[in-house]
């Protein structure tokens, strides 16, 4: 008899999956379907998300669809690593906002066995790579760029275009403050 090794979901080895791309492209939808999926699996699941987020929920993470799902709180990248025993799935909501240890932390899980699987803005509202994401990328076994449309001509959105006048680099918002833009929109709505 031939044996052959496990493959699919009965074997999980770790590894580091980046969701990413502009506000309103799915991101975080996607990263519920992922975390519910594991749970049907009977998984043993942990989603963690920035303490700063609060826009829908100050525990759940919610996507802008109303789609929720339970989560930690947490303010620093380090908490994961004391939160996450014995825990098969874990799950990272809004990583642009986390310190750089995030990249360390996802690595030493995914090294112990863990999938994480994470989400995030991939650029600022300046089209500038946003905090840890591109060394996320980097690291990540699998990334997925999720694009929203563009408001004001349907194509694929690039980036998150901000409607108010705020230079802080983080400013949580909704649609009154962002709106999902393709490159060609974004530079005629940024150059005048």
């Amino acid at each position: 008899m031939i044996s052959y090794p496990a493959t699919g979901e009965a074997h999980r080895p770790g590894r580091i999956e980046v969701v990413c791309g502009s506000m309103f492209s799915g991101k975080t939808e996607e990263l519920i379907r992922r975390m519910r999926r594991a749970q049907f699996a009977k998984q043993r699941v942990e989603i963690f998300k920035p303490a700063i987020d609060v826009r829908y929920s100050e525990e759940d993470v919610v996507s802008h669809d109303q789609k929720h799902i339970q989560s930690t709180p947490i303010d620093s990248s380090a908490s994961i690593l004391l939160l996450a025993n014995d825990i098969d799935v874990v799950g990272i909501d809004e990583a642009q906002f986390f310190d750089d240890g995030i990249v360390e932390v996802c690595n030493t899980l995914a090294n112990h066995g863990v999938r994480v699987i994470v989400a995030g803005l991939d650029m600022d509202f300046k089209g500038v790579p946003f905090g840890p994401m591109p060394a996320l990328c980097a690291i990540a076994d699998e990334v997925t760029k999720v694009h929203a449309i563009c408001v004001r001509c349907g194509a694929l959105a690039y980036v998150s275009h901000r409607k108010v006048d705020n230079d802080r680099r983080v400013l949580l918002g909704e649609t009154q403050e962002y709106e999902p833009l393709c490159r060609e929109c974004y530079q005629k709505a940024t150059l005048g």
